[in-house]
């Protein structure tokens, strides 16, 4: 399970990366919306990284960043969900509060098959956000990575 893990985060951070490339080379021509999802994005893995592991301040949840700091900030997220992945249990429970102040549990698996999902859900908003700004999507397909 590790390593099969491991390949969703390498392939989560592939595709944010590419796709932080193309939001910076055609922002002009993007909605306002695709900056908020994207940094919506980065913001919930480090969100759900610092349950697990707590390492840094952690982002509120629609905390607009700048485009300049997206593939740093998505490479930080990855590095600190590898150390994850390799240093845990992945059927620890973790307890933790969620931002709407509700508490809850779950398995370490759990949380990090959710920021993967995540980020899938909401990249796929963006290549909306794309096509209504006339641009083609980046094809973001998980088999398409692993071909």
């Amino acid at each position: 399970m590790v390593q099969f893990f491991k390949e969703l985060f390498d392939y989560n951070l592939e595709c944010n990366q590419i796709l932080a490339h193309a939001i910076v080379s055609q922002q002009e021509k993007l909605s306002e919306n695709v900056i908020n999802l994207y940094s919506h994005i980065l913001n919930a893995h480090q969100i759900w990284n610092n349950r697990i592991d707590p390492k840094a301040k952690t982002f509120s949840v629609w905390q607009i960043h700048n485009t300049a700091e997206f593939i740093n900030l998505n490479l930080t997220n990855y590095r600190h969900s590898i150390d994850i992945i390799e240093s845990f249990d992945l059927d620890q429970i973790v307890n933790y509060k969620i931002s709407t102040g509700g508490d809850f549990t779950s398995p370490i698996r759990s949380i990090i098959f959710h920021v993967i999902n995540h980020s899938t859900y909401h990249r796929a908003q963006i290549a909306t956000e794309f096509r209504l700004s006339n641009l083609n999507p980046l094809i973001t397909d998980y088999i398409m990575f692993k071909r």
